[in-house]
C-alpha cells in the first residue's frame, strides 16, 4: 500500500482536534499495526505510527475506527487543565525550584517527590481500563459524524480489535482489549451485558 493517499483519506477522517495535535507516521519495521507511545507532557505533536503494510490487511471501517480510536485517546490526554494532580505536579515543580535555589536538599526532595507521585498518577488514569472506553465512545461519536450508525462504528471497532490481534500473529486479545471487546458488544446490541461500573473505575 503506498502510504500517502491513506495518511491524507485519514487526516480528513480526523476531527479537528486530532489534525490540529496528531501526526500520522508510516513505520514499516514495527510489529504493531498502529501505535501510538504515550506523549511527555513537552510534546508538540503526538504521533501515530502505522505500518501500512499490515494496515492495508484491514477493511477500511475498521481502519476508519482504529484511527479515530487512537486519535481520540490522543487527544484525551491533557497534561496541563485544572485538576487536582496537575496542580500537585506544578506545585511540585515550582516547589522544587525553589529548594533548590535556596539550597535546601531535603525540601527538593520532598516537593520533586510530590511532582513525580502526582505525574505517576495522571499516567495511571490516562492508561486506566475507563479512559479506554471513553477513547471507545469518542471514536464511535465522531465516526457518527463521518456516515456509520452507532451499531455500524461499535461493530467495526470490534471486529478491528480482534483483526488487529489476527494480523499481529498474538495468540489472544489482553485484558484490556477484552473488556472494550465487551463493552462495544453491548453498545453494538450483540449482547446484553455491559461492562459493570467498578471495572470500568480500574
Amino acid at each position: 500500500m503506498n502510504p500517502e493517499p491513506e495518511i491524507r483519506r485519514l487526516i480528513e477522517l480526523m476531527p479537528a482536534s486530532g489534525r490540529m495535535l496528531t501526526k500520522i507516521v508510516s513505520k514499516p519495521q514495527q510489529t504493531a499495526v498502529i501505535e501510538s507511545p504515550f506523549p511527555p507532557p513537552w510534546s508538540q505533536e503526538r504521533p501515530i505510527f502505522i505500518n501500512f503494510d499490515l494496515w492495508r490487511r484491514l477493511p477500511k471501517p475498521q481502519r476508519d475506527l482504529l484511527l479515530l480510536r487512537t486519535v481520540s485517546w490522543l487527544v484525551g490526554i491533557k497534561w496541563f487543565k485544572p485538576d487536582l494532580y496537575q496542580g500537585v505536579v506544578l506545585a511540585g515543580m515550582l516547589g522544587g525550584i525553589v529548594e533548590l535555589v535556596q539550597g535546601d536538599a531535603v525540601g527538593v526532595v520532598v516537593a520533586t517527590g510530590l511532582g513525580a507521585l502526582a505525574a505517576t498518577q495522571i499516567l495511571r488514569s490516562t492508561r486506566s481500563t475507563e479512559s479506554q472506553l471513553d477513547a471507545d465512545a469518542g471514536a464511535i461519536k465522531v465516526a457518527t459524524r463521518r456516515g456509520y450508525t452507532e451499531t455500524e462504528a461499535a461493530k467495526h471497532l470490534l471486529a478491528g480489535i480482534e483483526s488487529v490481534s489476527q494480523v499481529e500473529g498474538r495468540s489472544g486479545l489482553n485484558f484490556t482489549e477484552l473488556i472494550r471487546s465487551q463493552n462495544l458488544r453491548a453498545i453494538a446490541g450483540l449482547s446484553p451485558v455491559g461492562v459493570p461500573g467498578t471495572i470500568k473505575q480500574e
